[in-house]
C-alpha cells in the first residue's frame, strides 16, 4: 500500500520510494527534542524519508547535515524530499552502510531513530525490515561506531521503546557512554512510559531527567504541543 505524503509547516515528506517507515510520532518527537544547543554538524543515521535531517535543518539555521541510509529506496526518497526543501544546500544525502562508512570528518551530533525489533519474524517488505529490525543495524554495532563518528564532546540522540532504550543505555554504559538527557514519554498521564528519548555523551556526569505526556483529556497535551508546534500544521 502506498503511503500518503505528510505536510509539515515548512516542508513536505513525499514517499515516492515507498520506504519502510516514512513519518512517525517517534521521529517527530526525536527531531523536535534532540540537542538543546545548535550543533555545527549533524549526522542523521538511517535517514529514511529525510525527516530528522529536515527537522534539524529547520531548527538550526547554520547547521550542516549529513543524512545516510543503506536502503536505495530511502536514499531516493530522502534525496527528493531534501531537494524540494528550503535547506537543500545544507543537507547532503548519501547511500552507505554506517558500519562501513568512509565519512570524511567527525560530527558534534548524531541523531538516529534506530531499528528495535531483536527477535521474531521480520517484515516481508525489504525496506520495512531494514527500518525496523536490528539484524540490519544491531545496537552494539551502532554504539561501537559512535567513537569514529563523534567529536570528543559530541552528543548522540535516540528514541526507542522503553525496554529497548534501557537496554541500549546499559550497553552504551559498558562502552564508556553516559546519559546527558533522557525523557520518559507516556501516551497519557495514567499510563507507564512507552518511549524513551535520550542523549549519550562521553563526559556526561549527571543526567537531566524529563517527562513528556502526549495526550490530555481534550486532545494533545500542552507539553506535546509546545514541543512540536513549529512542525505540525494544526498545532
Amino acid at each position: 500500500m502506498k503511503k500518503k505524503d505528510f505536510k509539515f509547516k515548512q516542508f513536505t515528506i513525499t514517499n515516492r520510494g515507498d520506504i519502510g517507515m516514512p513519518v512517525s510520532t517517534d521521529g517527530v518527537m526525536l527531531g523536535a527534542w534532540a540537542f538543546q544547543n545548535a550543533p555545527q554538524a549533524v549526522l542523521d543515521i538511517g535517514t529514511g524519508s529525510g525527516l530528522l535531517a529536515l527537522m534539524c535543518a529547520q531548527r538550526f539555521p547554520n547547521t550542516l547535515i549529513q543524512a545516510i541510509d543503506i536502503d536505495n529506496k530511502a536514499y531516493f526518497t530522502a534525496s527528493n524530499n531534501i531537494a524540494q526543501s528550503p535547506w537543500h544546500d545544507r543537507i547532503e544525502v548519501t547511500q552507505q552502510d554506517i558500519l562501513e562508512h568512509d565519512l570524511p570528518h567527525h560530527f558534534d551530533a548524531v541523531i538516529c531513530n534506530p531499528p528495535y525489533f531483536n527477535s521474531g519474524e521480520t517484515a516481508q517488505d525489504t525496506s520495512r525490515a531494514i527500518a525496523r529490525h536490528t539484524q540490519t543495524l544491531g545496537h552494539n554495532d551502532l554504539i561501537r561506531q559512535l567513537d569514529s563518528l563523534l567529536t570528543p564532546k559530541g552528543i548522540a540522540a535516540f528514541i526507542l521503546p522503553t525496554p529497548e532504550g534501557e537496554a541500549f543505555i546499559k550497553l552504551a554504559s559498558t562502552k564508556g557512554w553516559g546519559v546527558a538527557r533522557r525523557c520518559n514519554v507516556t501516551t497519557t498521564a495514567r499510563k507507564p512510559a512507552t518511549r524513551l528519548l535520550f542523549e549519550l555523551q562521553r563526559d556526561a556526569t549527571c543526567t537531566i531527567e524529563e517527562h513528556l505526556t502526549i495526550n490530555a483529556d481534550q486532545g494533545y497535551s500542552d507539553q506535546f504541543i509546545a514541543l512540536t508546534h513549529q512542525f505540525y500544521l494544526k498545532m
